[in-house]
């Protein structure tokens, strides 16, 4: 059985009825640490559980594992490892960031915390 791992997503977010964004937004996006056996698996996850919450995901960019982001030089702090170190222990979906998008917003990895 393969390991567990951690994978970082972005997801785009539509609306939906009751999916507890802004009146006036047109969206949303959510940086997401979810655990799995590969990435695709964290992203069905996700997904999964997104829909559940009465979200609306309709696009998810993956970043890669722990691993694979330390391989591409990435600088990740402290309280990003100790989310994704939560993800693998709790074999979950974290939450990490969540922010409304509104009419003319574009979604830019440059707004996001992790060092990507």
């Amino acid at each position: 059985m393969p390991d567990i791992k951690v994978y970082t997503l972005l997801v785009e977010l539509g609306r939906r009825d009751g999916d507890g964004l802004p009146d006036d937004a047109t969206g949303g996006a959510m940086l997401i640490y979810a655990a799995g056996q590969d990435e695709a698996e964290a992203v069905r996850e996700t997904v999964a559980i997104l829909k559940q919450a009465d979200l609306n995901p309709i696009e998810v960019t993956g970043h890669g594992s722990l691993d694979e982001r330390l391989a591409e030089g990435h600088e990740i702090p402290g309280e990003e490892r100790a989310l994704m170190q939560r993800a693998l222990d709790e074999n979950a979906v974290i939450v990490a960031q969540s922010e409304p998008l509104f009419g003319g917003d574009t979604l830019s990895e440059d707004d996001w915390a992790y060092s990507g």
